[in-house]
């Protein structure tokens, strides 16, 4: 089965990946329209710098970030970013449908509580039980 062709509100890839930060812009939501006509910060510079170096082959390891609160851009479409989500780093590849939003919104920080059962002690008929 052939690969869907990746498109972002009628751009194919090449476009944004040729597009402009000011056009870029007029494409996004609001809320990611004004962060990135605020700038960026200096975290959100370093990783921007990170991302470029790994681009043109200058550097081999895998971009690790910290900075959740940078908004995925067309220099980061097609790329494997690792994102810290408070206890370790998740694996995300950017795509098309990623793009104008925040990376923390796909490095989960919480999890589904499960619990196992209860352990010795915990209640009354768990004294019962045998200890292997």
């Amino acid at each position: 089965m052939a690969k869907k062709e990746q498109i972002y509100r009628g751009k194919s890839v090449d476009e944004l990946k040729a597009m402009s930060m000011a056009d870029f812009m007029k494409w996004v939501p609001s809320r990611a329209r004004r962060s990135l006509k605020r700038g960026f910060t200096d975290a959100q510079k370093k990783l921007l710098l990170k991302v470029k170096k790994f681009k043109d082959g200058k550097t081999k390891k895998p971009v690790k970030t910290h900075c959740r609160n940078m908004i995925i851009t067309p220099d980061f479409l097609d790329l494997i970013i690792q994102v810290y989500n408070g206890k370790e780093f998740v694996t995300i590849e950017v795509t098309c449908d990623m793009l104008g939003k925040y990376l923390g919104e796909f490095a989960m920080t919480r999890r589904k509580v499960e619990h196992s059962a209860p352990g010795i002690g915990a209640t009354k008929s768990s004294a019962a039980m045998s200890v292997k």
